[in-house]
């Protein structure tokens, strides 16, 4: 294939690129080509419509074995997050939640840094039609917003991997002279998302049996809203157990449970 020179190291790695419910095997297939173009190989399929693996995205890859013979499939977009720290989510629609919005440039250099620290991360984008919905973006710490016409800004989902996976590959350049802010205080390791996950069901089943998320027609907003909130935060391991240890003790403990302890 032109442009490619078999003598050359593949880079392979870099972030997890999810896509979530992929319609069109020939965009799943250009998506894994832009993929392995910019380095990055662990792709994670939420979903698709039609059976995997499939012949027309083989075919549109262009020789992309090494993402497409190790694409994993899985149900659900908490299942395919769930080991990792940092989430991202591709979209070019206004929302209304409170989430950073990132350039291309932004959320690729914090990928790296993510990464360059041990941290395992990665980005979800959305299907052909619709793109993410909230509740996908609620999964997320924060948004890449790529700039595009505002009378025409929905991207084709390669072009999307394509635009992100190039920022990551130069980035790379950019983070050599730099390397990762030190904090000043020791802190224990960045929740996985699956801890985080763990602890958004344990609130809001609480929440709900308590009666807050009522009336049941604005229980998803109010859902997305406390998910955005604490994603905010950049829950550690020990925040995670803290909250969770915070929880049950309100729904255990009873009235007056701490209050006489030293008594």
């Amino acid at each position: 294939m032109a442009g490619t020179d078999r003598s050359q190291e593949l880079l392979t790695g870099g972030p997890a690129f999810i896509l979530m419910r992929p319609q069109l095997g020939e965009n799943i297939g250009s998506a894994a080509r832009a993929m392995l173009n910019f380095g990055i190989s662990d792709l994670r399929l939420v979903s698709p419509r039609d059976p995997w693996p499939n012949e027309r995205a083989i075919a549109s890859s262009s020789g992309a074995e090494a993402v497409t013979s190790r694409a994993r499939l899985y149900e659900s977009g908490p299942q395919a997050l769930a080991d990792l720290k940092h989430v991202y989510a591709s979209s070019a629609r206004p929302r209304d939640m409170q989430k950073p919005i990132l350039t291309a440039q932004e959320g690729a250099r914090r990928l790296r840094e993510h990464i360059a620290a041990g941290e395992t991360a990665g980005v979800i984008f959305g299907p052909e039609r619709t793109g993410l919905t909230n509740d996908d973006l609620s999964l997320a710490e924060a948004i890449i917003e790529i700039p595009a016409n505002p009378g025409f800004a929905s991207l084709n989902l390669a072009h999307a991997v394509l635009l992100i996976g190039y920022e990551w590959y130069v980035s790379a350049e950019q983070n050599v002279a730099r390397p990762p802010l030190k904090r000043r205080h020791r802190r224990s390791s960045k929740a996985s998302n699956d801890d985080v996950l763990g602890f958004f069901e344990h609130l809001e089943r609480e929440l709900d049996a308590a009666g807050f998320l009522y009336p049941p027609e604005k229980a998803p907003r109010m859902v997305r809203n406390l998910r955005n909130l604490f994603h905010r935060a950049t829950l550690t391991e020990q925040d995670v157990r803290t909250l969770r240890g915070v929880v049950k003790a309100l729904v255990e403990g009873g009235p007056g449970r701490f209050r006489n302890k030293k008594d």
